[in-house]
């Protein structure tokens, strides 16, 4: 790569970074005004969180922000459909159509109505409620949906561009423009995640399974450090879901050997199978739960850090008589920032690849074979690649 490049990459990144700088902090920076004290814990939840409309920037009175669709469905009101600026702005909620969107001051006014603080306290910042009290099915498009039509979008974009040049020049011909960026990554997915755990004979089936979860999860890894971009894979329901996809994926492709081995384990006496499956079938349920809580807790926390590294600037600024301490913090706070924005870039490759290549682990030991061989007493026991191995 030529100096040009690299340092066109470091340019990109160095801008990203500093954009990305007040987008974080203006959600909560807002908040503190003359004489009131900064909530960091508020900055920090209100961007992690999912939203019913895509807020960018405020600007005195002005609120840049995206309204988004809201559906919901109540058993006593029906259905009803309409655009989340109903509800108005932050700071000056209202209620529409007898559903109010729960904010803290929304809290307070209930808890100055006498309504239980177990009650208050379980109602989720966000979240739509009914005035009456009812049931409500909230089918919305919220901020982390529409970041997912998004992702999906640019995903089927980049990869139809790339495969109408394959379809168009071949295979052997040398890759040109984007198609040239791409090709080392579906190279490396192929050769160093689907063909050792894969094998070379049955790797083909799953490709699109494993290149579809590992360029989606790093769009989106990649989308969530754009300025006020969306948390989508910091979502723990997001996660889940793409577990559960790997989850189903094994367990449907696994064969006799597999499940053999995990409910009848040959060779082993009958007492110790009695703890030996109970722990093997925790186990199954176990590697769909570690993908989930590994790729969530890793893009979160690093969100986390981020804004908690911009609120302190705002926290010196509040602290003591001296107003100019947020202003001598923040060229210490941006520069740490810059380091973890950098880092953030890595993270969200390594946990696209770390997914994708233990969803292909889990997949290779359900598909994986036994090896039969005959002991000197002409009994038939089977093996897999592992034990052949040890």
């Amino acid at each position: 790569m030529s100096f040009k490049r690299i340092f066109s990459f470091f340019l990109l990144v160095l801008t990203l970074s500093v954009a990305s700088l007040p987008a974080f902090a203006n959600e909560g920076a807002k908040e503190a005004k003359e004489g009131e004290k900064f909530n960091a814990s508020e900055v920090i939840f209100g961007h992690i969180s999912d939203a019913h409309e895509w807020h960018f920037f405020t600007a005195g009175d002005f609120h840049a922000t995206l309204p988004l669709p809201v559906i919901l469905y109540s058993p006593t009101k029906g259905l009803s459909v309409f655009s989340s600026s109903a509800f108005g702005h932050e700071g000056h909620r209202e209620e529409h159509e007898g559903y109010r969107l729960v904010d803290e001051d929304y809290k307070k006014e209930l808890n100055s109505k006498g309504m239980g603080e177990a009650d208050v306290k379980a109602m989720k910042v966000g979240s739509v409620v009914a005035a009456d009290g009812s049931k409500v099915y909230d089918f919305s498009i919220t901020k982390n949906v529409l970041s997912m039509f998004l992702s999906v979008i640019l995903l089927i974009l980049i990869m139809t561009s790339v495969a109408k040049k394959y379809k168009k020049n071949g295979v052997m011909t040398a890759p040109s423009g984007f198609q040239n960026a791409i090709e080392p990554i579906l190279v490396f997915v192929r050769d160093e995640v689907a063909k050792p755990n894969l094998g070379t004979k049955k790797y083909a089936r799953f490709m699109p399974l494993l290149l579809t979860v590992f360029f989606f999860i790093w769009i989106n890894n990649l989308l969530g450090l754009f300025p006020a971009g969306a948390n989508l894979t910091g979502n723990i329901a997001v996660t889940g879901c793409l577990a559960l996809v790997s989850f189903l994926v094994m367990v449907f492709n696994g064969n006799k050997h597999f499940w053999g081995h995990l409910l009848n384990p040959p060779g082993v006496p009958i007492g110790v199978k009695l703890i030996l499956v109970p722990i093997e079938i925790i186990s199954l349920f176990i590697k769909p739960i570690a993908l989930m809580i590994r790729l969530f807790a890793n893009i979160l926390a690093g969100h986390i850090i981020i804004l908690s590294i911009v609120s302190i600037i705002f926290i010196f600024g509040k602290m003591g008589a001296n107003p100019g301490g947020g202003f001598g913090f923040s060229i210490i706070s941006v520069a740490f920032s810059i380091f973890m924005f950098c880092l953030e870039l890595l993270v969200g490759a390594i946990q696209a690849f770390i997914f994708t290549n233990l969803t292909a682990v889990f997949i290779g030991q359900a598909i994986e074979e036994g090896h039969h061989h005959a002991d000197e007493n002409g009994f038939d026991h089977a093996h897999s690649n592992e034990e052949i191995i040890l």
